[in-house]
């Protein structure tokens, strides 16, 4: 009898997607744009489809920064509590937008507000995943002076994800900036202390921490290609893998 072929299985079963708020906002990073948060919903799709348990971390940079935010005058914790609940307005958006294509999606925030998101319960997440839902956490940390860079490496511990992939608008991490430098060379595999030896701004100070102490893999790809979030999951070789 004929063998038949199987389907390639996807090389990580468990991530934690971090989005940045500049993401949601399309071209200019400000705002909502409709068209980048419908393509972001299709490529989340895509991966669960194949059965992986997809986790989000939004970030709020769309709407307001808390850091410069500061530099104007707004006391500095004032300024990230502002922040953070930015992030639940982009955390809100889509959700609407996956569920408008059939995903399941639940949003968990650091912040209490019962009337329009849980507040985060690890296990109550869990086993969100467990029922085939995508968890997408807002609210940052729920503290001031952390960023959500930081929030996505400290859910990605928590909840036992393989792997954290920081969806970006460049195709990975380069020695200089690839905007200002036409030679700037990109890695495809760096080490937690090369990345910081030569201070490669790849997150900040205590989300790399967080990764480097956990031994969490980050993987620094580019979200606007079609289909690179499945590319990824599947294991082809697209972005920048830092690990230990």
């Amino acid at each position: 009898m004929p063998t038949t072929k199987r389907a390639p299985e996807p090389k990580y079963r468990k991530i934690l997607l971090k989005l940045s708020g500049e993401a949601l906002g399309g071209e200019d990073g400000t705002g909502i744009c409709p068209a980048s948060m419908h393509n972001m919903a299709e490529q989340i799709r895509e991966v669960r489809d194949l059965g992986v348990a997809v986790l989000i971390v939004v970030g709020g940079g769309n709407i307001f920064r808390g850091l410069p935010g500061s530099e104007r005058g707004i006391e500095r914790a004032t300024g990230d509590y502002m922040g953070m609940l930015a992030t639940v307005i982009n955390a809100l958006a889509l959700q609407d937008a996956l569920e408008k294509i059939g995903v399941p999606t639940r949003v968990q925030s650091a912040i209490a507000m019962a009337q329009v998101a849980e507040s985060f319960i690890r296990r109550r997440a869990m086993r969100h995943l467990e029922k085939g839902r995508v968890v997408i956490f807002g609210g940052g940390t729920g503290n001031p002076f952390f960023s959500t860079d930081t929030a996505a490496a400290l859910r990605a511990n928590e909840v036992g994800a393989e792997v954290l992939m920081k969806a970006t608008k460049v195709d990975g991490i380069y020695d200089s900036d690839p905007k200002k430098n036409p030679n700037a060379k990109r890695y495809s595999q760096i080490t937690y202390l090369d990345a910081l030896k030569q201070q490669l701004k790849v997150m900040d100070a205590a989300a790399f921490s967080l990764c480097m102490e956990n031994k969490m893999p980050i993987i620094v790809f580019d979200l606007f290609k079609p289909h690179n979030l499945k590319r990824v999951v599947m294991g082809e070789e697209v972005g920048t893998i830092v690990v230990g």
